[in-house]
């Protein structure tokens, strides 16, 4: 069955013109115990289908141990997105990035491809001297209209520097990790484990707690 009318498939093979360089999608998954990863396959077959910069390879997360391994994916379904030059941006989407979500994918697909807006030459500054592991994990949920620029922030910050790696992650579908991390409101982002940040945040804060992460 098809995810997407075909209205909306014109909507976003219009969106996907604008692309710049060629993005690769990996898709991690596994036949048992996955109860919407048939349908998060769809969803990609179905995008890929709309652009020729766009390109899907299929894993899975049981058999495929070494890019597991290499990409760090934690669990299924898992999208990650490499540039034009199959180098891994660290960015991930743990569930399926539908609903208001949709918003999140498709501006990572173009800051993958190239097309990304300009930050601050302060941000950009404070972002690249980050030395230090830095895991930016965002809870959200499909129907929440204040998620996508929190999942934005963590992804930009993760594509401009190689020691960070920042994760949509659907509560609805990880539940036991959002009462791990007692998500009772989204969204909520997690750094590293230990710093927790409620609500929409700034970059300018997102930056400031990527940095505090570093001596936790």
């Amino acid at each position: 069955m098809a995810i997407f009318s075909d209205d909306v498939k014109v909507q976003l093979r219009n969106a996907l013109e604008s692309l710049g360089g060629h993005v690769n999608i990996l898709y991690f998954t596994q036949t048992l115990e996955c109860g919407i990863c048939g349908e998060a396959h769809q969803f990609l077959k179905e995008i890929t289908a709309l652009s020729d910069k766009l390109s899907l390879s299929v894993f899975d997360f049981l058999a495929d141990k070494e890019q597991v391994s290499y990409y760090k994916i934690e669990r299924v379904p898992c999208i990650a997105l490499l540039d034009g030059n199959d180098e891994d941006t660290r960015i991930r989407f743990y569930g399926i990035p539908s609903g208001y979500e949709i918003n999140s994918f498709l501006r990572a697909l173009h800051e993958v491809s190239g097309v990304r807006p300009a930050l601050t030459d302060d941000n950009m500054k404070r972002i690249r001297q980050i030395s230090h592991p830095v895991h930016i994990e965002v809870f959200v949920s499909m129907t929440c209209p204040y998620c996508p620029e929190a999942v934005v922030n963590a992804h930009r910050l993760a594509l401009e520097n190689p020691h960070i790696r920042g994760d949509m992650i659907d509560a609805a579908v990880f539940t036991p990790l959002a009462i791990k991390h007692k998500v009772t409101g989204v969204p909520k982002t997690v750094l590293n484990g230990t710093i927790e940040l409620d609500g929409l945040i700034p970059i300018e804060s997102l930056i400031a707690a990527a940095e505090k992460s570093q001596t936790t």
